[in-house]
């Protein structure tokens, strides 16, 4: 989940160079041997009626009434190696106590400091221990006693900042605490019994929303983690996705559902859900989800069928940013609930790097190329688009000059985005062209660069576009290609950058300047023309001019250069692959 920043060469642009040769042509265009397998790769697929296996000591259906849920259940060594594989230290993570908090409402529980301060349960506790976490980060420092005291809660934190354990460690020690209650006696007598399993409806204790089918994996893979050697069996049900192996997969016994709006609306309306026991309430980007258009089913799910209301329930919201207008909203949800912010609300890490440049439309492409090939090969780039076409056209071209790379947008098939994601995450195919479909929530280890290709129209998603690097306390780099089109951005793009301590190119003072007092002016140097590739000065090597905003360690000069115009901006070069 938080992955380790390789931070050798001390610096995200001057990295070796000659990035990518190896790759060559991409003979895994199509399936991968993660899809070859027959679905039997131990995480990523459905096995035996579930979306990566159990999740957990396998739930045995007919649960004794007398089991104590706060006891762990026998080990598995090879499940165990599975879900706990991963390291999870970052270099910068001591910086994250200097981030304020700030925590607002009546009877604040207090904070802690290590997972030790608060009681959480033999399972939790163990289970911290082999996900290798030493201390909580401030999100989990002040979230975890505040739901453990039953509060509700509204959390804004930076994204990256361990929002997932924050709630699923509380949420899961209190299950284990108290145990499955009316719930286990509803599912046993509720609907017919037929076979081993049978098909009865389920009643989950706790129900965390998410606004995509990635995010819901991830939160799934995070609970499975925390719900080893546990009596509770999480679930996980999207769309996009074949539903009858998912309604199967429910029948073995759910306890922690996480699910996208619209799925679980269906598998409400089938009968295989029922939410009358659900004591638990998480909706993470709950921002993003009412952005969406996901509301009606929210307002569906939480008020009009059979969930407890607020104020019996528990209900938190997470998010990276909370406008006000979703703020106002989620009184509909909240009961006497505290905020807390950890930074400003919709800020950004320091522990990235951020880099505006000015590239005109037409100059992007190869701008970019420019950066691939600066970027160390073993690491990993995000590159974000605005539109579908744009990410298949972008993908297409990074494929003809050479580049393993894949593409993962809102009209690509549930297994092709799985596919995507996975050979990403592997590193077999380490640029990922992307829309906002991946922007919210993924936690991907490994990303050193981030680049908005198209920057969006609001700074919210900027923010949480860029938090895809610099994950939890590790470092990274975010690089933003900025023309007139863009100047609905301008002033909130300097404020985010200020915050930050980030440098700030003088051109954008100055644009911010013109569009507050409404000048017409003539826009900024490009960054075409201030890198000054032109013939005769262009020798290769690192090429600076004292007002670039960045500094390149650029390939030798390419065999040939074709001039259009006069200026520099106008050059057409071919890369050197």
């Amino acid at each position: 989940m938080f992955g380790v920043y390789d931070n050798k060469d001390g610096g995200g642009w001057n990295t070796t160079k000659d990035t990518y040769t190896s790759f060559g042509a991409r003979p895994d265009r199509g399936k991968s041997a993660f899809f070859n397998n027959g679905g039997s790769a131990p995480r990523g697929s459905y096995q035996r009626g579930g979306f990566g296996g159990s999740g957990n000591s396998r739930w045995v259906e007919e649960s004794r009434d007398d089991e104590d849920w706060s006891k762990p259940t026998q080990a598995n060594e090879r499940l165990e190696q599975e879900l706990f594989a991963g390291g999870n230290t970052g270099i910068n993570f001591d910086n994250y106590d200097d981030i304020p908090v700030e925590a607002t409402g009546q009877n604040c529980p207090h904070h802690i400091d290590s997972f030790q301060d608060v009681e959480m349960g033999e399972i939790i506790m163990s289970n911290i221990a082999l996900t290798r976490y030493t201390r909580p980060t401030p999100v989990q420092k002040y979230a975890i006693p505040i739901i453990k005291n039953k509060r509700d809660l509204m959390a804004c934190a930076q994204t990256g900042s361990g929002k997932t354990a924050a709630f699923l460690l509380p949420v899961l020690s209190q299950i284990y605490t108290e145990g499955p209650g009316e719930a286990l006696a509803a599912q046993k007598s509720g609907g017919q019994d037929n076979g081993k399993y049978g098909r009865r409806k389920q009643y989950p204790l706790a129900l965390v929303l998410a606004p995509t089918r990635e995010l819901a994996l991830q939160i799934y893979e995070e609970a499975r983690k925390f719900a080893y050697r546990s009596r509770v069996r999480p679930c996980v049900v999207y769309g996009g996705a074949d539903i009858g192996q998912q309604i199967r997969d429910l029948e073995r016994g759910c306890h922690l559902l996480v699910a996208t709006p619209g799925r679980l609306v269906d598998m409400m309306e089938r009968g295989k859900i029922g939410l009358d026991y659900c004591n638990y309430l998480v909706l993470d980007e709950a921002d993003r989800m009412l952005d969406m258009g996901f509301e009606p089913q929210i307002r569906r799910i939480v008020e009009q069928d059979t969930m407890p209301p607020k104020g019996i329930r528990q209900t938190m919201m997470f998010s990276a940013t909370f406008p006000k207008e979703i703020q106002i909203l989620a009184r509909d949800f909240l009961e006497e609930y505290i905020f807390l912010a950890v930074g400003r609300v919709g800020s950004t890490s320091e522990n990235i790097t951020q880099k505006v440049v000015w590239v005109e439309d037409g100059d992007k492409r190869s701008f970019l190329l420019d950066l691939l090939n600066a970027t160390g090969k073993n690491s990993l780039t995000l590159v974000f688009v605005e539109t579908k076409k744009g990410a298949d056209a972008l993908e297409d071209f990074l494929y003809r000059e050479g580049y393993a790379c894949t593409s993962i947008h809102g009209d690509r098939s549930q297994r092709d985005r799985e596919e995507a994601l996975h050979q990403f995450r592997s590193g077999r195919c380490p640029i990922l062209v992307a829309t906002a479909v991946a922007a919210r929530g993924l936690d991907i280890s490994n990303v050193k660069h981030v680049i908005n290709f198209d920057l969006p129209s609001d700074i919210e998603e900027y923010v949480h576009r860029i938090g895809r690097t610099g994950r939890v306390g590790n470092l990274g780099l975010a690089t933003s290609f900025f023309n007139d089109k863009n100047g609905n951005i301008t002033k909130d793009l300097l404020d985010i950058l200020v915050e930050a301590k980030q440098e700030v190119p003088s051109w954008l003072e100055s644009l911010a300047y013109e569009h507050q007092h409404k000048s017409n002016t003539r826009g900024p140097v490009t960054a075409m023309e201030e890198t000054t590739l032109i013939r005769g000065e262009w020798t290769g090597g690192a090429t600076k001019h004292p007002s670039n905003p960045i500094s390149l360690h650029l390939l030798p000069p390419p065999p040939t250069i074709a001039v259009g115009r006069t200026t520099p901006n106008s050059l057409i070069r071919k890369p050197h692959v």
